[in-house]
């Protein structure tokens, strides 16, 4: 996902925060998933001066999104903004008869992608899979071992005839081929990857006050909270010769 933002809007800094000590929040109780998304939240505002955060997970979009932004944005960092991935690819997915989601355990448990797609279409029919396997895997760059995951996971949207299936996890896109060659032809496949660079390019063209003040140096930074070979090795996949620094949250 930050590869993706970065490659559509290169102009700005960018700021990269892996809880890869505490991954994957997607079998973590509530309370859990706000306290880790506040502690991140709060070091890039204190420590990195970011004025506008993207919560890269769909999880923690889900969990912690809508109190950190109505409660603890006002009380304590009223001039910065809290975005998430869960609601833009809500809007995408909305435009179907039928849809698949693809997500973690705690996103299916949440029930936040129905509600939130059938906001913008009532008539629409949602089913959701959870794929608990696909967050490590992804983590380990192990995309071959997961095809046998792949193939249960999309059997029961795929009996179920979905038009489409939208990938409900940051980590999933690194199997996006993988699932094209899975699906019928018919079936589209709504990746996050692809949606949220368009709508946060248009969101700062609708909000200025926030556009200019976003430091525009071209820079990369990436923190991690457990720095680990297959990360490093992940790293300079996507970024190059940029190198993790491990932080303490």
């Amino acid at each position: 996902m930050a590869k993706a933002i970065q490659k559509a809007m290169p102009q700005y800094d960018y700021v990269y925060l892996g809880d890869t000590k505490r991954v994957p929040y997607g079998n973590r109780s509530h309370e859990a998933v706000f306290e880790f998304t506040r502690e991140s939240v709060e070091y890039l505002f204190r420590k990195e001066n970011c004025m506008l955060i993207v919560v890269a997970c769909n999880t923690a979009s889900a969990r912690a999104l809508s109190e950190l932004q109505q409660k603890y944005l006002p009380e304590f960092f009223p001039d910065r903004k809290i975005l998430g991935v869960l609601v833009p690819a809500a809007e995408e997915a909305a435009q179907y008869k039928k849809v698949g989601v693809l997500a973690t355990q705690g996103t299916v448990a949440s029930g936040t992608f129905p509600k939130e797609i059938k906001k913008i279409n009532k008539s629409i029919i949602v089913l959701q899979a959870p794929a608990p396997m696909l967050v490590p895997l992804a983590e380990e760059g192990e995309v071959e071992l997961a095809r046998p995951f792949l193939v249960k996971y999309l059997k029961p949207l795929v009996a179920k005839k979905v038009d489409a299936i939208l990938l409900g996890c940051t980590h999933y896109p690194i199997f996006k081929k993988e699932i094209k060659k899975l699906l019928p032809k018919s079936v589209k496949v709504v990746s996050q990857d692809e949606i949220i660079p368009k709508k946060l390019k248009n969101y700062l063209t609708r909000h200025p006050e926030i556009e200019k003040k976003l430091s525009k140096g071209k820079t990369t930074k990436i923190l991690v909270t457990d720095e680990t070979q297959t990360i490093d090795n992940l790293t300079r996949k996507w970024f190059g010769k940029v190198e993790p620094q491990l932080i303490h949250l």
